[in-house]
């Protein structure tokens, strides 16, 4: 800890006393596996902490060495780690193929890559900081599965005996034999290090005859062809060809793993993070290669433009004018921050910011248009008028211009929508409003929205746009 007090110090200079303290006694008096792989937002849920408060705080004890990134690329069927890299520029492959659950995704930033946190070998160093002399129970807790799947604490290792036969640690280059009885079952024999597996389904007449299977493991052979054999005895021949020690297990496709793997928690998704403001200011670019595309199914995009801004250079004059811009700026910037988006940039006197989700973007846009409201009325004039569009959908998200942005036809939509508002309008489209926790927010505020459809240039269907007064 004696390493990590400066480092803590200045993190108290960026994060709440609150956030910080947790941090702190995180780092000291956690077992090791809670230092690996955190769940930004089970931490806060634990604790009773704001989510975006622990992410900031996460993100910002990352910047400053206390912690290392993880993005992990993973099966939403099983919820085990495919891939993982210290940024998204590791992501490269278009389909990633899960052996276990014989599948292959597309990787999205959605609900595919989670970004997780482990402590730096330089704060205080880990079991998980050698993954390869990890026990094999403990490799699966610690390296396979991610965060969110919601593993058992107290009887983990009991809950694993229940559908773990047999397993065993195969050194880089060796070569190893396991014998057992199978009973009438469907059984995986699954290695967690190369992600192979091999799939066989037991039935029929016992068999008093030896049944006889050779694996390979070299990261190329996946074995996922599902075999059949009769219940009796089974060897199994193990040649490790990899250059990692291997964990082959024999594993029971039963009720309890089934069970383990269905209980899920949140967690904090690569998209999330890519739409928070303290990222966005602290790592601008890092996470992308310049021609890099990564898909995202869903994300919100808000536009806002000032009406009539060349008029009041016009007429306040030019210092007056950019004072005034700034202020608006400022104003509009911290309201996207505090309902969970970011500003993705500034064009001219727009904005163009995103939010994980449509809810805290139409909440974002009653807020500014109330606060630009507030600043005409201080000054005792109606002259900063506000225009605001929403839309969500599908989008890529691209290194250009020296920063992470957004291309896709939701982008463009989202940005002819705003340009359809007025004074003080609001204007949103039904992918928005198709949103049940956006639709609840604007009834709890009282608030009708008129439906009209029209057609947006360079969009060859009529798209459905309500008006937010």
């Amino acid at each position: 800890m004696s390493d990590a007090r400066s480092l803590l110090d200045l993190l108290r200079q960026s994060v709440s006393a609150d956030i910080a303290g947790e941090i702190e006694r995180l780092i000291a008096t956690a077992p090791d596996r809670k230092l690996n792989r955190i769940n930004a937002l089970a931490f806060a849920a634990e604790r009773g902490l704001d989510e975006e408060q622990v992410i900031g705080g996460f993100l910002h004890a990352a910047r400053l060495g206390l912690f290392e990134f993880s993005w992990n690329v993973l099966c939403p069927g099983c919820g085990g780690v495919l891939d993982a890299g210290a940024s998204l520029k590791h992501v490269r492959s278009e389909v990633y193929t899960c052996a276990l659950c014989a599948a292959g995704y597309e990787p999205s930033l959605d609900e595919l890559v989670e970004v997780t946190f482990t402590i730096s070998p330089n704060v205080r160093r880990i079991e998980a900081h050698h993954p390869h002399q990890l026990p094999p129970s403990e490799y699966f807790r610690q390296i396979y599965w991610g965060s969110g799947v919601d593993l058992p604490e107290d009887d983990y290792e009991a809950t694993v005996d229940e559908f773990i036969v047999e397993a065993l640690e195969l050194p880089a280059g060796e070569k190893a034999v396991m014998s057992l009885q199978i009973a009438e079952s469907f059984l995986i024999v699954f290695e967690p290090v190369t992600h192979a597996a091999q799939f066989i389904e037991v039935r029929g007449a016992p068999t008093r005859d030896r049944q006889m299977l050779s694996l390979v493991f070299d990261r190329a052979h996946r074995h996922n062809e599902t075999l059949a054999m009769r219940p009796g005895a089974l060897r199994i021949a193990f040649e490790n060809h990899a250059d990692v020690r291997t964990l082959p297990s024999v594993c029971i496709a039963n009720d309890a793993l089934h069970h383990m793997l269905g209980k899920r928690r949140p967690f904090l998704t690569a998209k999330r993070v890519l739409s928070n403001q303290t990222f966005r200011d602290i790592y601008h670019t890092d996470t992308l290669e310049i021609d890099q595309r990564l898909k995202i199914g869903s994300l919100t995009f808000l536009f806002t433009d000032l009406r009539g801004s060349t008029e009041l250079y016009e007429r306040v004059g030019d210092l007056v004018a950019f004072d005034l811009v700034r202020a608006h700026f400022r104003l509009l910037s911290e309201i996207v921050a505090s309902e969970t988006g970011a500003v993705v940039k500034t064009i001219g006197d727009a904005v163009m910011a995103s939010f994980p989700a449509p809810d805290r973007a139409i909440a974002a846009a009653i807020r500014m248009r109330d606060a630009m409201r507030g600043l005409n009325r201080e000054r005792g004039k109606e002259d900063m008028i506000l225009k605001i569009g929403i839309h969500e959908g599908p989008c890529i998200a691209v290194n250009l211009n020296e920063r992470q942005d957004y291309f896709g036809q939701t982008v463009n939509i989202a940005s002819r929508v705003q340009h359809l508002a007025a004074s003080n309008e609001i204007f949103t489209t039904d992918a928005v409003l198709g949103d049940p926790r956006a639709n609840d927010l604007l009834a709890e505020l009282g608030l009708k929205p008129l439906r009209q459809d029209v057609g947006l240039r360079g969009i060859s269907r009529d798209i459905g746009v309500f008006a937010i007064q």
